[in-house]
């Protein structure tokens, strides 16, 4: 499945533990592992060349020894890995990077939940994931991935539908454990003002779950198919978390200029609460 995986670090708690995770799932693949640390541009108005060279120097330092941790890091784990510095806008550098190695896989680490349980992930994990080809694997802090219990969210997308085949290659290479979710997000109103509606609603759910069952049998897949009523994102985190989920994929809709930042309320959500770590799938 991964030939390549690229995990941005910063010598943050959270990049270096997304490298922890990392490991494992490159080894059991035989990958290559590049971390790529980026110095973001300095915006000051510095003209003497001396001046200007020095506060480069401050400025790249923390990232050169959070590769410095990094290769540590995946030493003591009897892993090796290939580091890259670079200087830049962080997710333009990091797209790039993983472009230009061929990589199949980002890994990014994500800083912890606030009290709502919900977090934005960060200006430069939005952009990665919104501006990127390659899956990008979101690793929330103090979370574990465990591919032996998978659960894949659909929802009639064409990146839902690559999260599903993802989901398939997982049992293929791991015999992971499979579940793939569907959730009809009915407003409680429509009951009492438009009952059919709400029936059409619940029944193209159903109906998207049939065609991934359909899908997945034709293939020799074995998964568990669940169908709930409610709020997406709500739903596919408690499932989760009911499950003991070690891992989510979900799409993540493709889009063009600024829209490319919003990947979704659902993705986001998701994301954001989520027990475990999550998977994006991209088109």
């Amino acid at each position: 499945m991964l030939r390549s995986v690229l995990v941005p670090v910063d010598g943050s708690e959270s990049s270096i533990h997304a490298l922890k995770q990392s490991l494992p799932l490159a080894r059991a693949e035989k990958s290559v592992i590049r971390a790529i640390s980026v110095v973001p541009p300095y915006q000051g108005e510095l003209r003497l060349v001396g001046v200007k060279q020095h506060v480069s120097d401050l400025l790249s330092d923390p990232y050169r020894r959070a590769l410095e941790l990094a290769d540590e890091t995946a030493k003591a784990a009897g892993a090796s890995i290939y580091t890259i510095q670079d200087e830049g806008e962080p997710h333009e550098k990091i797209v790039e990077a993983a472009e230009a190695y061929g990589c199949d896989l980002i890994v990014i680490g994500v800083r912890g939940r606030n009290p709502a349980e919900e977090f934005l992930m960060g200006s430069i994990t939005q952009r990665v994931i919104g501006y990127s080809h390659t899956d990008v694997l979101v690793v929330p802090a103090g979370t574990e991935l465990r591919i032996e219990n998978v659960l894949v969210a659909v929802d009639g997308s064409e990146s839902g539908d690559r999260a599903a085949r993802l989901g398939f290659e997982f049992q293929r290479s791991y015999g992971s454990r499979l579940a793939i979710i569907s959730v009809a997000d009915v407003p409680s109103h429509l009951y009492g003002i438009a009952p059919e509606v709400a029936g059409e609603m619940i029944g193209r759910a159903r109906d998207l779950l049939g065609k991934v069952q359909s899908m997945s049998r034709a293939e020799g897949i074995d998964a568990e198919y669940i169908l709930i009523e409610g709020n997406p994102a709500r739903s596919i985190v408690e499932t989760a978390q009911k499950r003991n989920s070690g891992l989510i994929i979900v799409g993540s809709h493709g889009r063009t200029g600024l829209k490319r930042l919003l990947m979704g309320s659902v993705t986001e959500r998701v994301v954001g609460r989520a027990p475990c770590p999550v998977l994006v799938a991209r088109t």
